[in-house]
């Protein structure tokens, strides 16, 4: 038997073992050229490819390894249930176990695996944490090659912007420091996935915002703001923004980074989401408190955010239209600077050219805290005819419920302010008694005391559509009905309620001529 298994060889010879390790690594090149193709991506999984490419991941050629990792983080990319797959193939371990020990490159393959399987769903993030694969990630972030930090800094940030468990696993590891002495690195692909990163780390809770702000990270952050690099400064200002939107204080230890005035230069710059993410920092500082919106209105904000949302659409107008309104809501002196920029003007303008409905429902809300603090706020949002918008969209079937109850929360604090005759007039007709009530109140405030405002009610035939108006009797409504009919002669009155041409003809049946 000895001499058979020697004789059987000797007869594999050099030729044939390089053939093996070709046919090998031709095999995983193939699977690894057809995963890039999404049309391919069912037909490999039915072969079975899965459980040889785990086989590959233990192959003494090194290349092979590399190149069998990245196929899985190819297929694991293209959906969860590849990824699934990929867990329960249980192909985690052995990955994990190899980061420490393997090259540069199957390094950053390995992670790239992780990434692609983390990114779809927490259940699947947890598969990563469960298996080691934070401590294992956050290790890389120590690793020599720029590159190998910049596919784990990818990966941990998949896992953490799930949700606040998932991501106090990756504090926990220790990543926070590590990935902040990255900011500090001259590779640029480096600096923005970090910056990515520390943003999905900061956006969960205020507790975990604090760890990132506790090791320096805003400084650097803020020193990046005029970097060239466009990608760069969006992932920026999206971590800043993460940081301030939980608390006052949080907010205050980003403007102490000295981040204003300089930051509203970026507003000048080509690339869009650079420009939204610097408007949606300033809303999270603002919406805190009334002294951090004047601090950003006093660096000229208002007006610059105005021009922005002259020049954008959709979404992109979204955080400068919240900006507004929370800017308006603090104060009225606030408000009418808002006002005084033209502000309610470009709000107008932006509700007759959006669509959304959750847009419209911002502006609606935005208009609302800007008309609600003074009879002169008032009248500047009705000179607009927002009144009649806001109604509309009150009463539209097709209007979502969030903006039919903004547009009508909005509508009734503004009325109750307004004592604009001609903004209020239009809303007689057609309209919920909900509202009919609040603007008849308003009308009654306006005319006992000035008899210009009178005239210009019954000319313009106000005071006509109040008589035909059927309201229950010691209602409310009746109630504002009968104060300004007292504001009239009882003549004027009776001409101009509905039933007056019968009694004037019932009085000239019975007239009998001398």
């Amino acid at each position: 038997r000895s001499m058979s298994c020697f004789l059987f060889l000797t007869t594999i010879d050099a030729p044939n073992i390089t053939l093996y390790h070709k046919s090998r690594m031709q095999f995983v090149q193939t699977v690894a050229d057809l995963a890039t193709e999404p049309r391919n991506i069912q037909v490999l999984q039915n072969a079975g490819v899965m459980s040889m490419l785990r086989a590959l991941l233990l192959d003494v050629n090194p290349s092979i390894q590399q190149t069998a990792a990245l196929t899985l983080g190819r297929l694991a990319d293209h959906s969860d249930d590849l990824a699934t797959v990929v867990v329960e193939e249980n192909i985690l371990p052995s990955l994990v176990q190899s980061l420490a020990l393997q090259n540069r490159f199957y390094k950053k393959a390995a992670a790239f695996v992780l990434r692609a399987v983390a990114k779809h769903s927490p259940e699947l993030s947890q598969a990563v944490v469960a298996c080691g694969g934070v401590d294992a990630l956050v290790s890389c972030l120590d690793d020599f090659d720029p590159g190998v930090k910049e596919a784990a800094a990818w990966a941990l940030g998949s896992i953490a912007q799930h949700n606040a468990s998932l991501c106090q696993s990756v504090v926990d590891a220790g990543a926070v420091p590590l990935l902040v002495l990255c900011l500090l690195e001259p590779e640029m692909a480096l600096k923005r996935i970090t910056a990515s990163t520390l943003s999905e780390i900061c956006k969960h809770t205020p507790e975990l915002a604090q760890t990132v702000v506790d090791n320096g990270a805003i400084s650097h952050l803020a020193q990046m703001i005029f970097n060239p690099d466009a990608k760069l400064k969006r992932q920026v200002f999206s971590a800043l923004c993460q940081v301030s939107k939980h608390s006052e204080g949080l907010a205050e230890i980003v403007i102490e980074a000295n981040i204003f005035p300089a930051a509203l230069a970026c507003l000048q710059d080509p690339d869009k989401y650079v420009k939204k993410n610097v408007v949606t920092l300033m809303r999270e500082i603002v919406k805190h408190s009334l002294a951090l919106s004047e601090m950003i209105v006093a660096c000229g904000a208002i007006g610059v955010v105005i021009d922005y949302l002259g020049h954008c659409q959709g979404s992109l107008r979204l955080p400068g239209i919240m900006l507004l309104g929370y800017v308006a809501a603090h104060s009225e002196n606030l408000a009418m600077a808002v006002i005084l920029s033209k502000g309610v003007h470009q709000l107008a303008l932006c509700l007759a050219e959006e669509h959304e409905s959750h847009i419209k429902a911002a502006i609606a809300w935005s208009i609302g805290q800007i008309g609600h603090h003074t009879p002169e706020h008032a009248k500047a949002v009705a000179t607009c005819d927002l009144l009649t918008k806001l109604l509309e969209l009150y009463v539209d079937a097709s209007s979502s419920e969030d903006l039919q109850a903004k547009s009508k929360k909005a509508l009734k604090t503004i009325l109750q302010k307004c004592t604009y005759l001609l903004g209020l007039e239009p809303l007689l007709y057609d309209v919920p008694t909900t509202i009919l009530k609040h603007v008849v109140g308003q009308i009654s405030k306006v005319l006992p005391h000035d008899s210009q405002a009178r005239r210009l009610f019954v000319t313009s035939g106000g005071l006509k559509r109040l008589q035909e108006i059927e309201a229950e009797p010691g209602s409310p409504l009746q109630e504002h009905i009968d104060t300004i009919n007292n504001s009239y002669p009882e003549e004027i009155v009776r001409y101009y309620s509905p039933n007056y041409s019968q009694v004037l003809l019932e009085q000239l049946e019975h007239y009998e001529p001398a």
